[in-house]
């Protein structure tokens, strides 16, 4: 796919991995409706990309409420004149006790990370239908295909994202409107806070930098692919978790006694 002159709508623009995705994105010609919460970082980012002679459109918005879907679809058909491609990118992380984490947040991150950007997608499938061609690009995790201990609301929340990425695109087999699904591994953005990181050091995990997850979701569009997992040996274990999930379950043991431990230290 050309992405020149690509109407995009990209949510979590602000973020480690947004931003790279949308710098990436005006070099390759794209028209760009940037949403974020932050006004501050959103006009910076959208006048960094129009000083180099591109085409970005700000939207302030939180997918925490429950009425930002609408208002987002509604202003980007506004600034963009219609819509080619959505690349749902917003998320939030904790990492934290299960039963530690209020109902409140619990709530909010189910919000953030799966009902808005589902809602999102039902917004814009009639556009794309009605034009015959679309593309939806799901920032999934992955902990969506590997369950690990104190991540649960966000495994969760991955999960359902994964399953409906998977879902969606066999729906759409007959159409030329296309599902990309992309599951990083831990990325060094500000969504690990120095707890996960401690933990992740002490376990010997792997830590990618944004600007190269960012590359592959932007090569991963281009190609058109369905399915983008990031990193190994996580790829390889994400997919035995499927396959033979006790066998996990015991490699896990020793790093979940080690992130208990940082765990219930962040709850003191």
């Amino acid at each position: 796919m050309k992405l020149n002159n690509k109407r995009i709508l990209l949510t979590g623009a602000t973020g480690g991995i947004g931003q790279h995705i949308a710098l990436m994105l005006a070099r390759k010609g794209a028209h760009l409706a940037l949403v974020g919460r932050n006004v501050n970082k959103l006009e910076a980012l959208a006048g960094e990309i129009n000083n180099k002679g591109g085409n970005a459109k700000v939207i302030v918005a939180d997918f925490g409420l429950a009425d930002a879907v609408e208002q987002v679809v509604t202003q980007a058909s506004e600034k963009l004149g219609g819509m080619d491609i959505l690349i749902n990118n917003t998320a939030i992380l904790d990492f934290i006790q299960f039963e530690d984490q209020s109902p409140e947040r619990i709530a909010q991150m189910i919000q953030t990370n799966v009902t808005a950007p589902i809602q999102l997608v039902h917004a814009l499938l009639p556009k794309f239908k009605a034009a015959g061609q679309g593309h939806f690009v799901m920032i999934g995790s992955m902990l969506g295909s590997l369950g690990l201990p104190y991540y649960a609301t966000y495994c969760a929340s991955k999960f359902a994202v994964h399953g409906f990425s998977q879902a969606l695109r066999r729906e759409l087999v007959d159409t030329n409107i296309g599902v990309t699904y992309i599951a990083p591994r831990t990325v060094n953005t500000s969504m690990n806070d120095a707890a996960a990181l401690a933990m992740l050091a002490k376990t010997g995990g792997n830590l990618d930098e944004p600007e190269k997850v960012a590359a592959i979701v932007v090569k991963a569009l281009e190609y058109e692919k369905q399915e983008v997992f990031i990193g190994q040996p996580e790829s390889f274990f994400a997919w035995l978790n499927g396959v033979a999930p006790k066998i996990v379950n015991l490699g896990l043991k020793k790093q979940a006694r080690v992130a208990k431990e940082f765990a219930a230290r962040k709850a003191k």
